[in-house]
């Protein structure tokens, strides 16, 4: 059984709290009470009011956590100082999350992206010095002249095809100014993360799409110095929501390995965590290395395919034709009934689902051997 928290440790709320007797439906806005009753076939609806608190607004991500979620899972069912894992860490919503409300967390995920992302929303900084870098950046920017500065822009497939030559270059000359700080990795990963909040919308890519393609019909047009202006004001945005976290963090810890995944925590013993808390991906996952390319590409964090990491995630559909000629068990009788039919229709989504079953099984055994007994 799971330990409940209790209310004392829970941030104050406000709250609207309504039962729609005719509908059903139980509606919260804001932070969910950790004591809610939960009831089966009753239909509830979360209103999120904190997605752009704090680091949570810092930049896009597809099909993450709305924070008073996690946020009410960690207050329900661990007591401060506890730890808390999130498998699933994309974004880092739970471990910020999990910061704020006093406990440590740990947070895993196989993409290079998403351990960037997190790592700066919940690296607090001193915002004197933050402050400092931003000012120094953009006394950088006033300086610029709109000469070609292509040359240092990093060279990856179809980069001309999803970047305007000035786009190129105002990117180039952005990442150059926050290069040159001198401060701290930390203080300029910061500004790499504000930097790569605006590739995607000064590319040619549909803004609004999970996918990276370039839709034709929205002719979109980035106008000179534009990048430049995008820039200046997500940076404003992310040093005003930094400073609030950093004055909330409460001192708590985040750890983020790169030698982790779902599937294998080696590095992590029998029984050390209080609590898991996770959105795990579906069958058909979002494809985040594809969503996130374009930024990836920009902070050299992949120079060519991603096929390889998109193999790693699970949930995947990149995957070999001699990996599903044939049909694969994944020895759970419910599941083979279903993939069996699935193969005799088609064959590569039914190594996909077989696949998903197989990494979640994995996944669900490691998060069992390393929670503590009762978490």
């Amino acid at each position: 059984m799971s330990k409940v928290s209790t209310a004392e440790h829970y941030v104050s709320q406000s709250l609207d709290l309504l039962d729609d007797a005719s509908e059903g439906v139980v509606k919260v806005v804001g932070d969910i009470p950790p004591n809610l009753k939960i009831t089966n076939n009753k239909k509830y609806l979360f209103v999120s009011k904190d997605q752009r608190a704090f680091t949570h607004g810092i930049h896009k991500y597809p099909a993450k956590f709305f924070p008073e979620l996690p946020r009410w899972f960690i207050h329900r069912y661990s007591k401060k100082k506890d730890l808390v894992l999130d498998p699933f860490m994309g974004s880092g919503t739970t471990n910020l999350e999990a910061m704020l409300a006093g406990r440590n967390s740990v947070g895993i995920d196989v993409d290079p992206f998403s351990r960037l992302l997190a790592q700066v929303k919940t690296t607090p900084l001193n915002i004197k010095k933050l402050t400092n870098a931003a000012t120094r950046v953009n006394t950088g920017l006033d300086n610029y002249k709109g000469s070609n500065h292509k040359l240092r822009a990093p060279d990856f497939p179809y980069r001309d095809k999803w970047f305007r030559e000035h786009v190129i270059s105002e990117l180039a000359y952005i990442k150059k100014c926050i290069e040159r700080l001198e401060h701290s990795q930390k203080v300029k990963n910061f500004m790499l993360v504000c930097f790569s909040s605006i590739v995607r919308r000064v590319s040619q890519a549909d803004d609004n799409c999970t996918r990276t393609v370039i839709r034709k019909k929205f002719n979109k047009e980035i106008k000179p110095g534009y990048s430049l202006h995008l820039f200046r004001l997500r940076l404003e945005k992310a040093v005003a929501g930094m400073e609030s976290f950093s004055n909330a963090s409460n001192g708590n810890s985040v750890e983020i390995p790169s030698n982790a995944s779902a599937t294998e925590m080696p590095i992590y013993d029998d029984d050390i965590f209080d609590l898991a808390v996770a959105s795990p991906p579906y069958v058909n996952a979002v494809d985040y290395p594809r969503t996130h390319q374009l930024e990836m590409y920009w902070l050299g964090l992949a120079s060519g395919s991603l096929v390889g990491l998109k193999r790693e995630k699970v949930g995947t559909e990149a995957v070999l034709a001699s990996d599903y000629r044939d049909f694969h068990k994944t020895g759970i009788p419910s599941a083979d009934k279903v993939i069996k039919k699935i193969f005799e229709a088609d064959n590569r989504r039914a190594y996909i689902a077989s696949k998903y079953v197989l990494d979640m099984s994995a996944n669900l055994s490691e998060v069992y051997r390393v929670l503590k007994s009762g978490g």
